[in-house]
């Protein structure tokens, strides 16, 4: 899976949720920029 695909992946799965970048941060103990990093495939880890 490429990085954009993976990104919009990501984004999708957490607003099914009904989760904010915050929320999402908080239940797997990140910073809420790393998901907004992952969202809009910044990161490349």
């Amino acid at each position: 899976m490429n990085q954009e695909k993976m990104a919009k992946f990501i984004a999708e799965c957490r607003k099914e949720k009904n989760l904010t970048q915050l929320q999402l941060a908080e239940k797997l103990n990140i910073s809420n920029r790393a998901v907004s990093k992952w969202e809009t495939g910044v990161s490349h880890s």
